[in-house]
């Protein structure tokens, strides 16, 4: 078994120093605070030996005596003064110069109190400050100690009720669809059968709730009905006392599939041995109601492997796998749209910090092999071979990318629901509705630079892309005839010219030689339409990475915007047109050091999600919506990892960070928003009223990920 790893070898003698520091502070100040009483009680002593001369009766004051200093003894005299104007003028002697004196004394008191107030103001706040200061630097020191509870994990977005109310004595249903523990689940799924309730429903919402503890990886999972993919999600990384996360989805978009006995498959392929001890302890539960919802797809054929039988999980991986599948469309439908999960692993989990082709064997004798086909990719979907719509991904960050610093215990946007895009195909209809099969196909390309210099589409990508997608199908409730649709009557226009590609790369050398710095910048512009009879598709996209290595490749910064929006539109009269936009923006900087025996990453990070819908037919499957909504979510933060290497018991590795994190969104006229701020795992600032906010925050230990290349995308080590 691993050793837990603990934060204080690493940071014991910056620590005993600082604490040395704030020590010697706090007697100065001290010291300081001391001097400032002593002087106070001289000042506030001295005023009241002068207020009283000042101001008590004279004939009370006793004579002062005077002291014959030619005698050899001393002998008291009475006072010369007496009561005449020799007496008068003395007395008013006295007056003024006590006056004098008082309002001297005053002056100084006020002109030296004032400034020692301030000193023990200011002194105050920078007390508080510094003990802020060095809390944070105290918090690798402690240990997250063992309690009742476990750890909980989150991803921010807006919560829906698991079971909903129903009225009139509706459909209430719920049922347990899995306990399953994913241990050493490689290749090896959840499988179960499902059969529909008997009562009437129209809402289905699933509860993921899963339980850790150990070492392990982030992990990817999927739910199958069948062999179509219906829910993409992946695992945080446990701690050594145990996480839990809970997540509530709507999958009310499958009813079509609901309604049928199923077979259920959850993926999780996980792999437990002597240093990966975490499995995943899983239960997925479904509720049914309902609730007047809107209209959903009446058949969904899944774009897939098709391995539901064999009992295996369906999506496939690309470019390895064929991803061609073949359907006939029935004449009734009049509306298509189809839903498509994809996301990069391996050598393409960082897809968007890739470089040119060209470029990958820059810094090898420093980091190793660069991974390429450059920063932009597209996912491409083609119906009897011919370009019908692409997509341009989301920047996924896993639980363990990066810096695993940045993700507990809020995990990246989407991570926890990895949301599928659209390609509305309904202007393709006239064509498929003919009575026969027709090949849909999923593909994901990179870029590539020729050798004359100009920049076009490699076709392919590195290892590897999940890919899924399903075609959902509206049958037309009108009494219109079935062979309105065909493809002999009605033609399908595409204009679907190559994107516009802009791109620079320059490597330039160190005095030595070598290389040193590695700068490059792509930028694209793709326009796509597809049009028919009744309705047309529209894309306008546009792509933008600005990459930069330094320090012999060591250092690297990515800034990367993908922005675009999408129009589908009835053309008959009195039509609808929806419209959707998004904006991704993304900018990482990472630098990573290795020694002989630790490795060291520095990284922080800004990124965004922003989604604008005027609505869409039925339940969207990008928006996760009916109807107009508005999305606006952004993640900042810095992260520290460092792996330390030990002789008898293996490597240890710590990691900090803080990470901040906003979300709001407006759907059916309401506006859900909350932010959360945490620091080294724990939450210090949380909008929401039912979540605990602690004031005491801890180390962080016991990562998935164990080499530098699993985190960045590169540097030593494997995936």
């Amino acid at each position: 078994m691993p050793r837990t790893p603990v934060a204080w070898p690493t940071c014991h003698v910056a620590c005993l120093k600082e604490l040395a520091s704030i020590t010697g502070f706090f007697l100065l100040t001290a010291i300081r605070i001391l001097a400032i009483v002593i002087v106070s009680v001289y000042f506030v002593l001295r005023l009241r030996h002068i207020w009283i001369i000042r101001f008590r009766p004279r004939d009370s004051v006793k004579r002062s005596p005077r002291i014959d200093k030619d005698s050899s003894c001393s002998s008291i005299e009475p006072d010369p003064a007496g009561p005449g104007e020799d007496s008068a003028q003395s007395t008013k002697t006295k007056t003024t110069g006590i006056n004098h004196s008082l309002g001297f004394h005053i002056v100084m008191a006020i002109l030296f109190l004032i400034p020692c107030v301030i000193l023990v103001l200011f002194h105050f706040r920078l007390v508080m400050a510094i003990h802020d200061h060095f809390r944070s630097l105290e918090l690798p020191l402690l240990q997250t100690k063992s309690s009742p509870g476990l750890k909980e994990t989150f991803q921010l977005y807006q919560p829906i009720p698991f079971a909903p109310e129903t009225s009139n004595g509706g459909c209430d249903v719920e049922m347990i669809l899995m306990e399953h523990v994913f241990g050493s689940s490689y290749g090896k799924p959840f499988v179960g059968k499902y059969f529909p309730p008997s009562c009437v429903f129209d809402t289905v919402n699933i509860n993921f709730t899963v339980t850790s503890k150990g070492r392990q990886f982030d992990r990817l999972a999927s739910l199958y009905l069948g062999d179509a993919e219906v829910f993409r999600t992946s695992t945080a990384e446990p701690t050594s006392t145990g996480i839990v996360w809970t997540y509530i989805k709507d999958l009310s978009a499958y009813n079509a599939l609901w309604r049928e006995p199923q077979t259920i498959i959850f993926d999780l392929s996980n792999i437990i041995n002597d240093v990966y001890t975490g499995s995943f302890n899983a239960t997925l539960t479904a509720h049914f109601s309902y609730q007047n919802n809107v209209r959903t797809a009446d058949q969904i054929l899944p774009i897939s492997r098709m391995k539901a039988a064999s009992s295996m999980a369906s999506a496939f991986s690309f470019p390895s796998d064929n991803t061609t599948v073949s359907y006939e469309i029935p004449s009734s439908v009049s509306r298509a749209v189809i839903g498509i999960s994809a996301c990069g692993q391996s050598e393409e989990e960082f897809w968007w910090s890739n470089v040119f082709s060209q470029d990958v064997d820059s810094f090898d004798t420093t980091v190793g092999k660069l991974y390429g086909y450059s920063s932009f990719r597209e996912i491409q979907l083609y119906i009897d071979g011919v370009l019908s719509g692409v997509v341009w991904p989301f920047p996924i960050i896993f639980t363990g990318g990066v810096a695993p610093g940045f993700w507990r215990p809020i995990v990246g946007t989407d991570a926890f629901d990895l949301r599928q895009s659209e390609i509305d195909i309904s202007p393709f209809l006239p064509l498929l509705q003919n009575g026969k099969h027709h090949s849909f196909e999923i593909r994901v390309t990179g870029l590539n630079i020729l050798p004359n210099g100009s920049a076009m589409l490699a076709n392919t990508v590195g290892s590897y892309w999940v890919v899924s997608g399903n075609i959902f199908l509206y049958n037309d409730q009108r009494p219109e005839s079935g062979d309105e649709h065909s493809d002999k009557n009605h033609a399908v226009k595409v204009n679907a010219p190559f994107p516009k590609f802009t791109y620079t790369r320059q490597l330039n050398k160190n005095t030595t030689g070598g290389n040193d710095t590695l700068e490059y910048s792509i930028t694209a512009e793709r326009v796509f339409t597809a049009s028919s009879s009744k309705y047309s598709w529209s894309q306008n996209l546009s792509f933008s990475n600005h990459g930069f290595f330094i320090q012999q490749g060591y250092s690297q910064v990515n800034k990367q915007l993908t922005s675009g929006k999408s129009t589908i539109s009835e053309l008959e009269e009195k039509g609808n047109s929806n419209e959707t936009s998004f904006r991704y923006p993304l900018l990482v900087n990472s630098t990573y050091g290795e020694t002989k025996d630790s490795i060291t990453i520095d990284a922080w990070m800004k990124r965004g999600l922003e989604i604008d819908s005027s609505g869409s037919f039925g339940i969207s499957l990008y928006t996760m919506a009916s109807g107009p909504s508005h999305l606006r979510t952004s993640q900042s933060g810095k992260a520290r990892y460092k792996s330390v290497s030990g002789s008898g018991s293996g490597s240890r590795s710590f990691s900090w960070g803080n990470t901040a994190d906003d979300y709001e969104r407006t759907h059916d006229g309401k506006t859900y928003s909350r932010s959360v701020r945490a620091v080294n795992g724990e939450v210090v600032y949380d909008t929401s009223p039912v979540h605990d906010v602690l004031t005491e925050t801890r180390g962080l230990g016991s990562w998935g990920r164990d080499s530098v290349r699993s985190m960045l995308g590169r540097g030593p080590g494997n995936f």
